[in-house]
């Protein structure tokens, strides 16, 4: 077994070999990005894409490293690999990694209710991450940010129902989606590779995912999934309606939450002042609320429109923006893994 799957906390280990596959995707190059950011040690990294990118250069610190395809010899010696790929590449190809020695931190949905492998998000459930060995899996986009701003609560106040609507970046459907929005705005129209079934520009669409047979799409189903799953409340009451708007970065996410215990609204904002991992911004008559373009290109969830649900006995109403590339998929991944190097 590799170093990541044997480390211990009182020794100096050399820096991980790591490698990503999925490198030239949007996730990808953030991942680099953040890599770059935070300092993450490595002492070789290996970048995967697929045979229609092999042999294509990517910069990443200065130099340049050739795109690989996937195969079982590819992940020898590795110590720690991030899937930022489709859910059949991580099917296909997370077990060969794990046999390998190497430790898979996953954002695919293949994994993620896996009874076996840990849903994490290191602010809420990081005692997850050591000493599992083999795979772990990063949430979808729109629950990261959704239990980062659950869980405060949770501990606090207890949770008896939650309502989510999300209004998703195009972003989250890949770099084809944002040149699809792109090209809309120029009027350039081309249904032939469309990535929506309607136009986006200028237009919302209540669907992302596919519908299933209730009426609503596995989108909608895996936050109401995942989310149980991450805050260890399996029969929390919780809907969602998922929808798809003409913003190129940043998700945002309207929450109803009905408490089982009252509350001050003053209260509510100093438990998230001080919840690490989170940036309040609640001054609405200083027009003061999160945006999506605030939150683009940051690591952190903001939060703010606070303000109680009078419908019910304990209910608040909130909105919640994050960087659906960075905290919602790079930057939840690499604090995975450090938080593995760490102990």
């Amino acid at each position: 077994m590799h170093l990541v799957l044997n480390m211990l906390k009182e020794e100096k280990l050399p820096d991980p070999k790591i490698g990503i596959v999925g490198a030239s995707g949007l996730v990808g190059r953030t991942l680099l990005k953040v890599i770059e950011e935070r300092q993450f040690p490595n002492r070789e990294l290996r970048l995967f894409a697929s045979e229609q990118s092999e042999g294509k250069l990517l910069e990443f610190g200065g130099k340049s490293f050739t795109l690989q395809k996937l195969s079982l010899q590819a992940f020898e010696g590795l110590d720690i690999v991030f899937f930022v790929s489709t859910n059949q590449v991580s099917l296909d190809w997370a077990p060969a990694a794990v046999a390998k020695g190497a430790l898979i931190i996953d954002n695919s949905k293949a994994y993620r209710m896996n009874p076996d492998v840990p849903l994490v998000v290191p602010e809420i459930n990081g005692d997850q991450i050591f000493p599992h060995p083999g795979i772990i899996a990063n949430p979808n986009c729109s629950t990261v940010q959704t239990v980062m701003a659950l869980f405060p609560l949770a501990k606090r106040y207890g949770l008896k129902r939650v309502v989510v609507t999300t209004f998703q970046s195009v972003s989250g459907s890949g770099k084809q989606a944002v040149e699809q929005l792109r090209a809309e705005r120029k009027g350039e129209l081309n249904t032939g590779s469309n990535v929506y079934p309607h136009p986006i520009f200028n237009n919302c669409l209540p669907h992302i995912g596919n519908f299933l047979e209730n009426g609503c799409t596995d989108e909608e189903i895996k936050m109401v999934n995942e989310s149980r799953k991450i805050l260890d409340l399996p029969d929390l009451p919780i809907t969602a309606t998922t929808v798809r708007v003409p913003v190129e970065y940043s998700h945002s996410v309207s929450l109803n939450v009905e408490l089982e215990a009252n509350f001050n609204i003053e209260d509510v904002r100093n438990l998230y002042r001080h919840t690490a991992g989170i940036i309040l911004k609640d001054a609405p008559a200083q027009n003061i609320y999160p945006l999506p373009r605030d939150a683009m290109g940051r690591d952190d969830v903001f939060i703010g429109r606070l303000r109680r649900d009078e419908s019910v006995p304990f209910g608040l109403n909130m909105w919640v923006v994050a960087d659906n590339l960075r905290k919602g998929a790079a930057t939840n991944a690499l604090q995975i893994a450090e938080y593995r190097l760490k102990f």
